[in-house]
């Protein structure tokens, strides 16, 4: 009897660690807000943020503390732009951009804790697709030739930290451009954003 109380012991804490390494998978919606704003090259504006918004989908696969996490949510950024510097001076000059995009990221990260309550850090790369341009720009930027001629995608890199509570999952992410948004290479923009994010697990 205790050769097989054993073993029933045996087979019961293998199926256990067996199980503690299958992948899991999650699927869920989400949604946020965030403040982006366009840093120049060279610090040719200055710039405030401006507030937009995040919504779509989420799906994360992973065993063993780590995880892939891809996405896809529509979204809105841009730039809020106050003041031109040209050498010594600077002239004060109103101009304002707001994409509509696609944002598609892909990102691995780590967790700490059970599935239902723990943290997590990520980071991974992300392209945004222009679906919608919206820009207002005052007389003073017509000196600057193709100021606002923007490219219509955009490669960037998110990091952040979340935390799960049950079905619940908050996400807050710094996202970095890595391309220049304009199309001329003499002005150089890239987006920079803070966002939160709330999100549901459905599966």
């Amino acid at each position: 009897m205790k050769k097989i109380s054993l073993v029933s012991c045996m087979i019961l804490s293998i199926s256990i660690s067996a199980m503690a390494q299958l992948p899991s998978f999650t699927f869920g919606i989400k949604g946020g807000v965030n403040y982006s704003k366009l840093k120049t090259k060279d610090d040719l504006t200055d710039e405030n943020s401006i507030a937009g918004y995040q919504v779509g989908v989420f799906t994360r696969v992973g065993g063993l503390g780590l995880y892939l996490q891809p996405e896809l949510y529509l979204g809105s950024k841009g730039s809020n732009f106050i003041k031109i510097n040209t050498g010594s001076s600077s002239v004060a000059a109103s101009g304002k951009v707001r994409f509509t995009t696609l944002d598609v990221p892909v990102l691995i990260g780590t967790k700490i804790g059970p599935g239902k309550l723990n943290l997590r850090f990520m980071t991974g790369p992300v392209i945004s697709f222009v679906l919608n341009e919206k820009t207002t720009f005052d007389s003073a930027y017509q000196n600057v030739t193709d100021f606002d001629n923007y490219k219509k995608q955009n490669w960037a890199y998110q990091a952040g930290a979340g935390v799960d509570v049950g079905n619940l999952t908050v996400d807050l992410r710094y996202e970095a451009g890595l391309s220049n948004i304009s199309k001329s290479s003499e002005y150089n923009q890239k987006q920079n954003l803070f966002h939160l994010s709330l999100g549901l697990k459905l599966l």
